[in-house]
């Protein structure tokens, strides 16, 4: 069994005064591709600011490596690898492709290390070297998704977490951005997801969770959730 890089262990949150998270309990393994899937409001995003620090608990603990990171402020976190891609992109606009790019590399001080971190993105993103002094603004939002990605990646990351990376795109779009992190899954990148594109992700991911009212309700590999009468409830209707 390769150790877990992530493991969140009975971790409770609440979000003004509300409790949002009760008890939740997952783990990542190293190289493995899980997302958590849930309706909206069920507490997905808050689980992954809670992995980032910037949601406190007030149960339960989170290990990275190994090692609590649970009150760590965010940017002590960033170092240790976690890298956190919200949903909204939350790019600037006016600045170009690349300099929105070298935002993401701000915890390293090597510049070999930050060029060759910049190719690698454009290796995996081609279209983001053509359009490089382009305004972030003045791309499509699938660039602009590969672009928030690329980001995230230029931090050298041990763990990537991408928060709903397809939400509203158009349909074709939505698969070009899933092509993108099955890319970085053949990469040995370990990710967690949170997609509402259901099949789409577990079609990908090594294992899921389903996130219902801040309670994990199932959790199994892709397959298994497909067929689970929890599952096709919960998410197909039936």
């Amino acid at each position: 069994m390769h150790q877990h890089l992530l493991q969140v262990e009975a971790i409770s949150s609440r979000y003004g005064g509300i409790p949002v998270l009760h008890g939740v309990s997952l783990k990542v393994a190293r190289g493995e591709t899980v997302c958590v899937l849930g309706s909206n409001g069920a507490g997905k995003s808050t689980l992954l600011r809670a992995v980032m620090g910037s949601q406190r608990i007030t149960d339960g603990r989170i290990l990275f490596q190994g090692e609590e990171i649970q009150g760590l402020r965010t940017e002590e976190i960033v170092r240790r690898g976690v890298v956190y891609v919200p949903e909204g992109k939350m790019l600037f606009g006016p600045l170009p492709v690349e300099e929105n790019l070298l935002l993401g590399a701000y915890t390293l001080k090597d510049e070999r290390t930050i060029r060759r971190n910049l190719e690698f993105v454009y290796g995996l993103f081609p279209r983001l070297r053509e359009r490089k002094q382009q305004p972030a603004s003045t791309l499509s939002g699938g660039e602009q998704q590969m672009v928030a990605i690329g980001r995230g990646l230029m931090s050298n990351p041990q763990l990537l977490m991408l928060d709903e990376p397809s939400l509203g795109l158009a349909p074709l779009l939505v698969d070009e951005v899933l092509d993108t992190v099955h890319g970085l899954k053949k990469e040995g990148m370990t990710i967690l997801l949170v997609e509402q594109s259901v099949r789409e992700a577990l079609d990908l991911a090594d294992r899921g969770y389903v996130l219902q009212t801040g309670r994990i309700t199932a959790e199994g590999t892709g397959r298994e959730l497909l067929e689970s009468d929890i599952f096709r409830s919960a998410f197909l209707g039936i």
